[in-house]
């Protein structure tokens, strides 16, 4: 049972708050036009204050006041729902009234993940938890295995991103109410969906945080992040500031049944106590729930003991984000080269490499720096590594929120969409690439007038470096406070009936199927695979299992014979082809002949491999 926020139980509603360092602090209880009630809580040991009232059912707004001043009351740091906003009363919420009907539910294995990434705002026409749920049959019947919502904390304004949240356990009530995400849940669970949530752990939001007014040592000066003091992790009164974070984990898989947490920036979260943050996240989380849960990092730093087992000196995490194969690949198909991308030189050689390892980067020196990155990653399966080639952040940091496939022809997109979904990492989409859907996603905000300058000054800034802005043209990026980037930013669904868009689709429903019914694409013991570059231009990827193989030949960029080696290469072991009618508007079919593949343009082709075929590439 959660020990803070407000629990309603047996006819009482119990507040408990952590404020250190206070002379008293009071309950304010919003009675509508009548005048609110005060009632006095009272102190505990460690800084926590608490009471305990009859007659506040679920439904009650409630404030609190700090040291008798009678000016000014705040917001619950741990408000389960901000109906009015962040900067509004907190409401009490009874997590046990929603009707669960997923009993027995239990989310597929790491290995079976199929990782779908959405923003609720601009996911369905809208933009709520309710429309998320009405489309989730269509990502079903797409073949992914589980959803990612990006961070659902409650934030200023009206839309956001979600890395803005201050009220950390109170989903955005513009996406709807605690039942409303509840609901979506529960439906995801019927249709076979894992549901896993983006937490922000590393720190709030610049308006309406007002956990600082309770305490000032949720942060620290002793370690720095971008956005200012680092998160309280190991100074005095951390084991407070980690209680409370490790209860929202615990909040999410207990009052909202998902199956998994993704942690975002676990790189900043700096701790130098003897024991790290993250392994008592994980931990915790893990032992305290009935089914299997992960917890996924995003982290830049390519670190193979996030992954590895507390025992043997690692985190005990069960992946992480690894984003030096989307890097790579965008070299070579887009030729991308600034900011990190001068590090990736987008080689067939390296991307091959990148898919072997599960990252590039495992200790060697970056080319523009010298700064050594990464960690050997001898022997993590490569399930724990999540791979993409479009996600929030590659997408929507760039200066005009453009996906991948809105920089290169389609037949370069179908052949990296191959690769993708048929390496033996986890793969994850992002929201509408599985059609190649026009619309952007671009970063948008809702702050006030004063903090909504700096932030758009500050987006246009960043780009100032490239080449592509002069000081002029850096106005021409979007405005992120502007209603119409996060319009633009909606998907539109109907297009996905009409031509290319409905080729993609059935490109990436046929990839799936085969990912999740072919025996060679299971990833189990005894399974094996393998990634070669054949020429300056194509990867081959093999793959093994109980007795079955399948050679993937994925031709990068442009057009081509490329020599396979096998002696018997026949069109009908052909299991799939990206200029396969059903999938490309104007098929220019692979070609196959004894021990070569010719492609007339960028494409890939899956053959299943028999006899003496299984064996390894020459």
């Amino acid at each position: 049972m959660p020990e803070l926020g407000a629990r309603w139980h047996d006819e009482l509603t119990t507040f408990r708050v952590w404020a250190p360092g206070h002379d008293a602090v009071d309950l304010v209880v919003d009675r509508g036009l009548v005048a609110p009630t005060t009632l006095p809580l009272v102190a505990e040991p460690d800084g926590y204050w608490s009471g305990q009232f009859p007659s506040l059912p679920p439904g009650t707004r409630y404030r609190y006041r700090l040291d008798r001043d009678d000016w000014r009351t705040f917001p619950d740091p741990v408000s389960r729902y901000q109906p009015d906003g962040v900067h509004g009363p907190s409401q009490v919420i009874d997590p046990a009234a929603f009707a669960w009907t997923d009993a027995g539910w239990q989310p597929p294995p790491l290995e079976r993940l199929v990782i779908y990434e959405l923003h609720v705002g601009t996911f369905s026409p809208e933009g709520t938890f309710s429309g998320t749920t009405r489309l989730l049959p269509e990502l079903a019947r797409l073949g992914v295995t589980a959803i990612e919502l990006m961070p659902l904390a409650d934030f200023p304004g009206d839309r956001n991103w979600g890395y803005d949240g201050v009220a950390l356990f109170a989903p955005a009530r513009c996406y709807g109410t605690p039942d409303d995400l509840r609901r979506l849940v529960d439906t995801a669970h019927h249709l076979g969906l894992a549901v896993i949530v983006d937490v922000v752990y590393n720190h709030l939001g610049p308006d309406g945080a007002y956990a600082n007014a309770f305490s000032r040592y949720y942060f620290s000066d002793r370690h720095q992040s971008p956005w200012g003091d680092g998160i309280n992790l190991d100074g005095p009164h951390s084991r407070e500031v980690r209680r409370f974070l490790l209860e929202n984990a615990r909040m999410w898989v207990d009052e909202y049944h998902v199956d998994g947490l993704r942690v975002d920036a676990t790189h900043e979260l700096r701790d130098d106590g003897p024991r790290h943050f993250l392994e008592e996240l994980t931990t915790t989380v893990k032992e305290n729930s009935n089914r299997p849960v992960l917890v996924i990092a995003e982290d830049e730093r390519n670190l193979a003991a996030l992954v590895r087992p507390a025992e043997a000196g690692g985190v005990g995490m069960d992946a992480v984000w690894a984003d030096d194969f989307h890097h790579q690949v965008r070299v070579h198909v887009a030729a991308d080269r600034e900011s990190y991308f001068a590090e990736f030189s987008g080689t067939a050689r390296d991307i091959a490499a990148t898919l072997r390892q599960g990252w590039f980067f495992t200790g060697q020196p970056l080319p523009t720096s010298g700064r050594l990155r990464g960690t050997a990653p001898d022997g993590l399966a490569p399930p724990r590594f999540v791979i993409c080639v479009q996600n929030h952040d590659q997408v929507g940091n760039r200066a005009d929120g453009e996906r991948l496939h809105h920089q290169i022809d389609l037949d370069a997109y179908r052949a990296v969409c191959v690769l993708l979904l048929l390496a033996p990492q986890t793969p994850l989409l992002f929201m509408g690439q599985e059609w190649a859907a026009t619309s952007p996603f671009q970063y948008f905000t809702h702050h006030h007038a004063a903090l909504g300058e700096q932030v758009t000054r500050g987006r246009r800034q960043e780009f100032a470096g490239f080449a592509r802005f002069s000081t002029a043209a850096l106005a021409t990026i979007p405005d992120p406070q502007a209603i119409d980037t996060f319009e633009r930013s909606r998907l539109a669904w109907p297009e996905r009936d009409r031509p290319p868009h409905a080729g993609i689709l059935r490109l990436h429903q046929r990839l799936l199927s085969l990912r999740a019914s072919h025996p060679a694409l299971r990833w189990a013991t005894g399974g094996t695979f393998d990634v070669q570059a054949l020429d300056a231009h194509t990867v081959a990827l093999t793959r093994a299992h109980a007795g079955a193989a399948l050679l993937t030949v994925v031709r990068l960029s442009s057009a081509g014979s490329v020599r396979v080696g096998l002696d018997r290469l026949d069109a009908g072991d052909v299991l799939l082809s990206t200029e396969d009618p059903d999938v490309a508007v104007d098929p220019r079919p692979v070609l196959l002949t004894p021990g070569h593949v010719e492609f007339a343009r960028p494409g890939a082709v899956v053959v299943q491999l028999r006899g003496r075929g299984i064996a390894k590439i020459p």
